[in-house]
């Protein structure tokens, strides 16, 4: 017999692997890999490890810091102007639901051939890019005495004298900064619902009409299920997002006649009044609200769709059924 010998390959160095391809290839992905996480570390992990060691302190931007404890966690519950900034996060809320039913409502139109649909949607998603703090003062000015809004309202038949002071008065002032918002995101949450709607299978709606089914039946069983996923994302960006608003009370009011929600409160307590420990251990507080409100959130709509994702096989037989009716109808005819 032919003794048979093994070649072994010379080891390579490191240095020799790392200009290899293999060694090029594998520095490029722990580069691609390192940095994103030093900087999300750097920029995000670590100021808000400082910021969570701030809570503990009675302390100023500059000067001594003195610990003490959960005191400032205490202050966050008992001062009126901190936590119960919290209750004007209903009324953003509340604005959230409108804005979302608007947005939802307009894309189901916009999502099939409308005249002038690609316009509406242009127009309607344009005050989504335009800057917070000028929304802010066009807003501000529009509410004013006598100036757009009372115009436009004088123009309708209303006496100035029987309209009320939007930003003044304590009865109305929240529900013309939530407008505000309400106008300028829930164009966005419409281009959203929008592409997700206009994924769905066309096919669908024509298995659909043939049963019989009207349009809201049509949207109740077939486009909202298709969508869960979309509307789920909008609700909690929505909800989240009410919790923190800021730019709409402070441009437009700087949060006088009781419009000072949870995020100006907390800017006045930090940078006017320079208490940092209690204005940290807030944010800290409004994190936990947000993250415990988002898994509600998730648990609630994994309810709600339970039974879109619980479908019954059969019933998706049937629906492969009628589309595969459809499209023999459709040969037939072509033929």
């Amino acid at each position: 017999m032919a003794n048979t010998k093994t070649v072994t390959k010379p080891k390579r160095t490191f240095t020799e692997w790392l200009r290899s391809r293999d060694g090029q290839k594998a520095l490029v992905m722990l580069a691609f890999m390192v940095l994103p996480l030093l900087l999300l570390f750097v920029f995000t992990y670590l100021p808000f490890g400082e910021m969570f060691g701030f809570s503990f302190y009675k302390m100023k931007y500059i000067g001594e810091r003195k610990f003490v404890g959960l005191k400032n966690y205490e202050k966050v519950f008992s001062r009126d102007d901190c936590f119960g900034a919290l209750k004007l996060s209903l009324y953003y809320m509340l604005g959230s639901v409108v804005q979302l039913a608007i947005a939802l409502y307009l894309a189901t139109i916009l999502s099939f051939k409308v005249r002038g649909g690609d316009l509406f949607k242009g127009l309607m998603f344009f005050p989504f890019l335009i800057n917070g703090i000028a929304i802010g003062f066009i807003f501000k000015f529009f509410y004013t005495r006598g100036f757009v809004f009372d115009t436009v309202l004088q123009w309708c038949g209303f006496q100035l004298d029987n309209l009320p002071y939007w930003l003044r008065d304590q009865r109305i002032n929240n529900f013309s900064l939530v407008g505000t918002s309400v106008w300028r995101y829930f164009g966005q949450n419409m281009v959203l619902f929008i592409g997700a709607i206009m994924s769905v299978d066309a096919e669908l709606y024509e298995a659909a009409t043939l049963d019989g089914a009207n349009r809201f039946q049509q949207f109740k069983y077939i486009i909202l299920p298709s969508i869960k996923t979309i509307v789920t994302l909008n609700v909690i960006l929505s909800i989240t997002g009410s919790l923190s608003a800021f730019e709409p009370p402070y441009v437009i009011t700087d949060g006088a006649n009781g419009t000072g929600t949870y995020f100006v409160v907390m800017h006045q307590i930090a940078h006017v009044q320079q208490k940092v420990g209690l204005a940290s251990a807030m944010a800290i507080v409004l994190l936990v609200i947000i993250f415990v409100v988002t898994i509600l959130q998730k648990l609630f709509f994994k309810y709600v769709f339970k039974n879109a994702e619980d479908e019954d096989p059969n019933a998706a037989r049937k629906r492969d059924k009628k589309i595969a009716r459809i499209a023999a109808k459709r040969g037939g005819a072509r033929a």
